[in-house]
């Protein structure tokens, strides 16, 4: 009776998992071996790896969101580490959570306005004496937003790990005499090694399909595989183009996921 009811307890995951993973995968790989004319082709495959356009275009988006990867890790690991020896974390990491509940589109729209030509920012600098700065549509503003986005997702997980790590941890390397940038090095880092790699996975994977962003923030000046399937699906009408693009991004994510994958041992219980 009771692996009836674990079975009951199953079923809406599995229905879940089929109708809205499962399906939409299938879909995906079937129509990428059909051409716009709905006939049976692996051309798009072939088109695909021997197109500069669309290699330069995979370059690019691996580029993006390393480089959104890494401002975020660099910014996110001290503020994680800062907040995880405050006394009133729980607030802090609230209010790290907060921007996530602001839609996206309200938070590009807003840069927008800051980093416009007539926005806050150049209006500061010409308080400040300094000329007007053209950065809205540039790679850095793109790159800027989308890690200011990214942030919250990169920190969660690395503040978890901090708050596994025990003190005694910490005060075994000082009392080996330990200086605290190699306490950080050589203890702490090595050790939150698991939120670091599940943080790479959360920002990671979805920087390479970023297409809002890219038109809003970069106009056409960034050119990624997400604005590319955009531009199969909605505008030249060939979905088996846009859902190979989409194919090779699911397995660009799959090795990502294999790469930054960590094998927890688990513990003997006497």
């Amino acid at each position: 009776m009771k692996r009836n009811y674990r079975g009951l307890f199953f079923t809406p995951y599995v229905l879940w998992l089929a109708m809205f993973v499962i399906a939409p995968v299938a879909l995906i790989i079937y129509y990428s071996f059909f051409n716009i004319h709905h006939h049976f082709t692996f051309a798009n495959y072939q088109e695909f790896f021997s197109s500069g356009t669309y290699l330069t275009m995979t370059a690019n988006s691996v580029l993006y969101a390393f480089l959104i990867t890494l401002f975020a890790i660099l910014i996110s690991y001290p503020m994680a580490l800062v907040i995880s020896k405050l006394k009133h974390r729980d607030l802090w990491i609230l209010l790290v959570i907060l921007p996530t509940w602001i839609n996206l589109l309200l938070k590009a729209y807003a840069f927008i306005g800051l980093l416009s030509h007539d926005g806050l920012v150049n209006d500061l600098f010409q308080f400040f004496g300094i000329p007007a700065q053209h950065m809205l549509f540039t790679d850095a503003s793109f790159i800027l937003v989308a890690a200011y986005i990214q942030i919250p997702f990169m920190i969660l997980p690395i503040y978890n790990s901090l708050t596994d790590i025990s003190d005694s941890y910490i005060r075994a390397s000082r009392d080996l005499g330990a200086t605290k940038w190699q306490t950080l090095t050589k203890v702490i880092i090595p050790m939150t090694m698991p939120g670091i790699k599940s943080g790479i996975q959360i920002v990671f994977i979805p920087s390479l399909s970023l297409f809002m962003l890219s038109r809003l923030i970069g106009g056409n000046k960034v050119i990624t595989l997400g604005t590319a399937v955009e531009e199969h699906f909605l505008t030249t009408m060939n979905w088996g183009m846009g859902s190979t693009i989409g194919v090779v991004l699911i397995i660009s994510m799959v090795i990502v996921m294999l790469l930054t994958n960590t094998k927890r041992k688990r513990r003997r219980t006497s």
